[in-house]
C-alpha cells in the first residue's frame, strides 16, 4: 500500500480511510479485474496482536481499513481527523454482497460445526449469495486435508474467515496465495451473529460507538483484558510510532 492522502498511519499500519459504498466498489472492482484482495479489519486487537502483518502491508493486495471507535481516537490523537467511516466486517460483509450484481461464490471457514451451519443458511436464504463450501475452525480444519485444494475448487470468490485475531489474519496469509478467490476477509465473530448465536448491541449503541461496552457486558472474562489493558498498549504503541 503506497502512501496517500486517504492513508492514514496507526502504529505503523497504513489504514485507509474511506466509505464503505467506496469499499465495496474498490473490491468488487479488483474481483472483476481478476484481483485478489486480503481484506483486514484494523481494530486496536489487530494492532496489538498482529504486529507480523507489518511485514506485508506494502503488497497491493493487502488492504487494511479501520474498525472501531479505537482507530479513530488514535487518528484524531495523531493527524487531527477522523476516519471517512466506521467499517467493520458485520456491517461491511452483507453490504459487499449486496453491491454486487450477481449472487457471490462464498466459502465459509471458521466458527464452531453448529454454528458455521445455521451461518451458511443466513448466507444463502436472507443474504443471497450462493455458499460453495464451509469448514469449521475446529474438528473441520484439522480433518479437511487439503484445504487449500478445497476452497480452490470450489471456485470461491469470496473467503470470509472467523477465527478472531490473530489466527485468522494469520491464515489468510498462509493460504492467499494458493486460492484463486478475489476477496479474502477476517470477520471475527460474523458466523455468531449470522447464527443467532450472540446478538448484536442496540442501534443506539451502535451509532454512539459503544458496542464494545455491549460485547464486554456479555462476555467480561474473555474481553476485560481487551479493553483495558489491550487498550494502554495500543494508544502508548501509536505514540512510539507516531
Amino acid at each position: 500500500m503506497n502512501a496517500r492522502a486517504d492513508i492514514l498511519s496507526i502504529s505503523q499500519f497504513p489504514v485507509l480511510s474511506t466509505t464503505a459504498d467506496a469499499l465495496a466498489a474498490r473490491l468488487l472492482e479488483r474481483l472483476a479485474r481478476g484481483e485478489q484482495t486480503a481484506l483486514f479489519f484494523a481494530n486496536t486487537n489487530l494492532v496489538v496482536k498482529c504486529r507480523f502483518l507489518l511485514d506485508h502491508v506494502n503488497d497491493p493486495g493487502v488492504l487494511l481499513v479501520n474498525d472501531g471507535i479505537g482507530l479513530d481516537i488514535a487518528a484524531k490523537l495523531l493527524h487531527g481527523k477522523r476516519f471517512a467511516d466506521n467499517l467493520n466486517g458485520t456491517d461491511f460483509t452483507p453490504l459487499l454482497f449486496g453491491r454486487s450484481p450477481r449472487p457471490l461464490k462464498v466459502f465459509m471457514v471458521g466458527g464452531k460445526p453448529e454454528i458455521l451451519a445455521r451461518a451458511v443458511v443466513h448466507v444463502e436464504q436472507r443474504l443471497g449469495q450462493q455458499v460453495v463450501g464451509s469448514c469449521d475452525g475446529y474438528d473441520g480444519l484439522r480433518t479437511a486435508g487439503d484445504i487449500d485444494q478445497r476452497i480452490y475448487a470450489s471456485g470461491a470468490e469470496v473467503v470470509l474467515v472467523a477465527m478472531g485475531n490473530p489466527i485468522q489474519e494469520r491464515w489468510i496469509l498462509a493460504h492467499r496465495s494458493a486460492l484463486k478467490a478475489g476477496i479474502l476477509m477476517g470477520v471475527g465473530a460474523l458466523f455468531d451473529f449470522w447464527a443467532g448465536d450472540k446478538p448484536r448491541a442496540p442501534r443506539i449503541m451502535q451509532r454512539l460507538r459503544l458496542e464494545w461496552l455491549f460485547r464486554l457486558s456479555l462476555e467480561p472474562r474473555r474481553l476485560l483484558r481487551r479493553y483495558t489493558w489491550d487498550i494502554m498498549v495500543f494508544l502508548r504503541m501509536c505514540f512510539k510510532y507516531r
